[in-house]
């Protein structure tokens, strides 16, 4: 077989094996604790950030003053117009040469 299959199996079974383990560890409370609970809550803003913060580094101008108006956006609207602003911010400053 290829690496590159044995490379996807391997991701896989990672991935399913740490989906697994943190059911496990969770079921076995019969309440999530509010610190586990917040930890949880921030995932998706971390792997948002993670996906993001990398392009705004190593982009430009544009890419990072997206990324600071959408901080300040999404303080105070919900997450799905901060994203529409971020996209017609981008759009805009990509198209005036930022």
């Amino acid at each position: 077989m290829p690496v590159n299959v044995w490379t996807i199996l391997a991701a896989a079974l990672v991935t399913y094996g740490t989906r697994l383990g943190g059911h496990l560890v969770l079921s076995r409370f019969s309440r999530i604790p509010p610190r586990i609970d917040a930890a949880l809550n921030a995932v998706p803003a971390a792997v948002l950030t993670s996906l993001v913060a990398p392009a705004a580094v190593s982009n430009g101008t544009a890419e990072a003053l997206t990324l600071a108006a959408c901080l300040i956006v999404g303080l105070r609207v919900p997450m799905m117009a901060m994203f529409a602003v971020g996209w017609a911010l981008i759009v805009v400053l990509r198209t005036v040469g930022l």
